[in-house]
């Protein structure tokens, strides 16, 4: 018998409360209990995934290990736990229809009229059991995009009611995350626009069990009495979560308002132990008490998002905790940067990171920045696109082939040191069709890159169309540029960096992925000790 338990997350009022935070810092919460918890996330958009936006739209798109392009919230549920997910984490409207039209047209539904419910109710309770059937996990936590009242949110909302009713008493709970506003011109939080939020969930045949209220203040007694009386829940289900600095002091903040402890209870299950939160709260000490502080260019050409680097800000979190560093990330658009004023634009940066992307725009900027980084001693690192454009300008200005670039940006060019890789060349479908996932990378000893890692071999994250052209290799070489880092079944470079220099890498997957609290990422890490020694 499956005895898998479901705890579902659904907001009101507002989106971007933070749905995906307070089912990460619960998860933490049981997790650091003793249960084998994962969560996952349910999309309303009808995109098959997030791999084809814009990331001005939906901020970046997150990798897993078996290559699915997923929702930034993934990146919240591993960092938080240190487990990686998978495909089946995320699903999309867009994945669920897919499916259903695709089961219509093999004859699958025998003549059927194909409906909403039950055809596309019961594809999305399919997959949102789909984890708790492996038996790998005692607690599943399903976040639900987009607002409560939303039309695109109804199938969702519907097959949660239709779920809870299935799986029958203590078996499941519904989370419901609202806004508690604060009205300054009367001095005081209003509780309307929850008590409308759960209004409008219970008209969709769900009663919440736990009231989680985003607040700037405080929640007073009488507040939380109010509350619980007209939204149908007990007292203690009523839990306040204010404003924090970091997203890092949520669980401790969930952990002071007893959430994990209601939670248990209303699914009839033990508290076991007290939660083991110590390396948690070493890694929260270390980042609240920096002894340097340093300033790190990010250069990219999607700054005025910070959710589009988010992985990336977080990695640096994780690797100035561990270096006891407050690192201050300067976003720097790679437009707005040429040779003549490159030096102004980089004069209070202590280190650079040229960021991934995709596309001509912003390009000469880069190449720019680079120039500058490894003229300056500046220590620089990039990702993906960024590790292209360091190949890019040091062909130019140390082999002296100026018309050297990437066939993306100039498919004519006489020199295509970054050029399509072999198996896309017939690649016509933008979606899900790029390099994607975990690969190997062998690293060549002696080297910057096996210092980092400590190991001869290791695996990281992809996210591309476009690689290093192995024709340059050996003159790149013998001029300075070392290949550190080979992928075993392509031959292909992953991984340049220079000597003599106080730290120069540039990479071609997304290290960022796979940094975690409990295990920041090896060259964020070592990225932010250069700076901190090279400032000294």
């Amino acid at each position: 018998m499956n005895t898998t338990k479901y705890i579902f997350v659904t907001g009101g009022v507002t989106s971007s409360l933070g749905k995906g935070i307070i089912a990460a810092s619960l998860a933490k919460l049981l997790q650091a209990r003793g249960y084998r918890t994962t969560i996952q996330k349910f999309d309303p958009y009808i995109n098959v995934d997030p791999g084809t936006l814009n990331p001005y739209e939906h901020g970046e798109c997150f990798v897993t290990d078996d290559g699915a392009e997923t929702d930034l919230d993934l990146g919240h549920y591993e960092r938080f736990l240190n487990v990686p997910t998978s495909q089946a984490n995320n699903v999309t409207t867009g994945r669920v229809y897919l499916s259903v039209i695709e089961k219509e047209r093999r004859g699958e539904f025998l003549g059927k009229t194909v409906q909403v419910v039950p055809h596309i109710t019961n594809e999305i309770k399919s997959r949102m059991q789909l984890l708790g059937q492996t038996g790998d996990y005692d607690i599943i936590i399903t976040e639900i995009g987009g607002t409560v009242g939303d039309i695109e949110s109804l199938p969702y909302i519907e097959s949660v009611r239709q779920l809870v009713w299935e799986l029958g008493e203590h078996n499941s709970i519904v989370i419901h995350l609202t806004l508690v506003p604060y009205l300054a011109a009367a001095g005081e939080l209003k509780t309307k626009p929850t008590q409308h939020s759960v209004k409008t969930l219970m008209e969709s045949g769900i009663k919440a069990d736990i009231l989680v209220c985003r607040t700037e203040h405080e929640l007073s007694a009488e507040l939380r009495q109010k509350l619980a009386l007209f939204c149908n829940v007990t007292k203690e289900a009523v839990i306040q979560s204010i404003d924090a600095k970091t997203i890092y002091e949520v669980p401790n903040l969930m952990l002071n308002e007893g959430l994990d402890v209601v939670a248990l209870k209303k699914l009839n299950l033990p508290e076991k132990s007290a939660p083991d939160l110590d390396q948690w709260n070493a890694f929260l000490t270390r980042h609240k008490n920096p002894k340097h502080t340093i300033n790190i260019g990010l250069v990219g050409k999607y700054v005025e998002l910070q959710d589009s680097y988010k992985s990336i800000l977080e990695a640096f979190i994780h690797a100035g905790a561990a270096n006891e560093t407050k690192v201050n990330v300067v976003s720097i658009h790679s437009e707005y940067i040429d040779a003549s004023n490159v030096a102004e634009r980089l004069k209070d940066i202590d280190g650079i990171l040229v960021a991934p992307g995709f596309g001509e725009r912003g390009i000469e900027g880069k190449i720019a920045t680079v120039q500058y980084a490894r003229e300056h001693h500046l220590p620089f690192f990039g990702i993906c696109l960024g590790m292209q454009m360091a190949v890019i300008e040091y062909t130019r200005h140390v082999l002296h082939l100026a018309e050297a670039n990437s066939t993306e940006m100039n498919p004519d060019t006489p020199h295509p040191v970054i050029d399509l890789m072999e198996s896309q060349k017939n690649v016509t479908e933008k979606g899900g069709t790029m390099r994607l996932g975990a690969w190997t990378c062998n690293l060549k000893p002696g080297t910057l890159a096996h210092r980092i890692y400590g190991k001869d071999q290791i695996s990281e994250r992809h996210r591309h169309r476009y690689e290093y052209n192995n024709r340059y290799a050996e003159a790149l070489q013998k001029a300075g540029l070392v290949s550190s880092g080979i992928n075993p079944e392509t031959g292909l470079v992953e991984i340049v960096e220079l000597e003599n220099h106080p730290f120069f890498i540039g990479v071609q997957y997304h290290p960022e992925y796979k940094s975690t609290v409990t295990n920041p990422q090896p060259i964020f890490v070592s990225f932010v000790a250069a700076i901190v020694k090279n400032k000294k």
